[in-house]
């Protein structure tokens, strides 16, 4: 009797060491909110929001029976046709950064010596640079950047640090190459970007930036990242109904323990999810640039957003969360139907303003 109450204890505490949460203490502060600043604004979010989420919902029925492989295939295909038939005002320019194809996007007015990195989200498995093209141009505009926007190699296909090392490539390349080719001036400014899956990688590419002492980034934008690869936060499963973006993917695990979800990546990614490479949550927090995240208080990486924040700002970096009100996951990549998304942006060019740019009174050639 005693050995068995024994074993009992043993697998009590052990089960207490695989799902204890040790990053529950930066759930708070909640972040800044925002929200339709007035009654004629929330009709029109909401008329927005209603096309906005059947078109969602309609894609995610076409992927709710498919292998993950065959659902790779199809995200990457529903991506590009839901977001690239959008018009922008920005040109497009095909190039090789260092090996990961790309593509330079310039907005009237952008600036070559003014760089940006921008990596696209897709869960890791799907988007490229044409499906995120209303964000990258609406980026190079607010911040007069000329924007990389990188098409690094995806999963299944490809391991999960595949698309880490082509971050890393993209960005030393930047540094040294700009619109115009290597013969350019080293940046007058360098910023990064991403969202959701792209906005870990973002996330990640700082801490490694710093620790092997690069030129880190003047500032980062992260737009609902995932920055804990064991998906244990909180909104993984209390946002699951109301994310309806993500509900499709998330719901295949979010029933599972921590401990299972974490052993489950591990096998697909063939990486440890703890590992701060692919959790930049779990990393250190100091030294970094100014980070600004935008999140939405109805999404499932909610709290991955607001913890990264609050561990940063508790290791001394400037870092700013910023929520909204029932709005889909990257909700920027809705402009300018969604009202939310008008306002993120500008929200993103007041925060890169603040980061000490400002336009250059004799700057380079710009595109007209």
């Amino acid at each position: 009797m005693l050995i068995f109450a024994g074993v009992v204890i043993a697998l009590a505490g052990l089960v207490f060491l695989l799902t204890r949460d040790r990053m529950a203490k930066y759930d708070l502060p909640e972040g800044q909110r925002f929200g339709p600043a007035n009654q004629q604004a929330a009709e029109a979010s909401a008329a927005a929001l209603q096309d906005i989420n059947q078109r969602l919902r309609s894609a995610g029925k076409r992927h709710e029976k498919l292998s993950l492989k065959q659902r790779a295939f199809s995200m990457r295909e529903t991506m590009d046709a839901f977001f690239s038939s959008e018009e922008t005002v920005s040109s497009f320019t095909d190039v090789d950064a260092g090996g990961v194809p790309a593509e330079w996007v310039m907005a009237p007015g952008s600036n070559s010596s003014r760089r940006l990195l921008y990596i696209h989200g897709g869960a890791f498995m799907a988007g490229s640079p044409r499906s995120h093209r209303v964000i990258t141009s609406k980026l190079s505009e607010v911040t007069q950047c000329a924007v990389l926007s990188i098409d690094y190699r995806l999963m299944p296909e490809h391991g999960r640090l595949a698309a880490v090392e082509d971050c890393r490539v993209a960005y030393q390349w930047l540094l040294q190459n700009g619109p115009q080719g290597s013969d350019e001036d080293a940046p007058s400014v360098v910023f990064v970007a991403g969202d959701s899956a792209g906005g870990n990688l973002t996330l990640a590419l700082l801490a490694w930036a710093r620790d092997t002492q690069l030129r880190t980034p003047d500032a980062a934008l992260a737009l609902s990242p995932i920055t804990d690869s064991r998906f244990a936060s909180p909104s993984i499963r209390s946002n699951l109904e109301t994310d309806i973006m993500l509900k499709p993917l998330a719901a295949r695990f979010a029933w599972m323990p921590g401990f299972l979800i974490s052993l489950g990546g591990r096998f697909l990614a063939g990486h440890k999810a703890s590992d701060p490479v692919v959790s930049p949550l779990l990393g250190d927090l100091s030294g970094l640039p100014p980070i600004l995240v935008l999140a939405s208080d109805s999404e499932i990486l909610r709290d991955d957003g607001r913890r990264y924040v609050n561990k940063a700002v508790e290791a001394g970096t400037d870092a700013t969360l910023m929520l909204w009100d029932n709005v889909p996951h990257v909700w920027p990549i809705f402009y300018p139907h969604l009202p939310e998304a008008v306002e993120a942006f500008s929200q993103i060019g007041d925060f890169f303003k603040r980061q000490g740019y400002t336009p250059l009174l004799h700057p380079r050639p710009v595109v007209e």
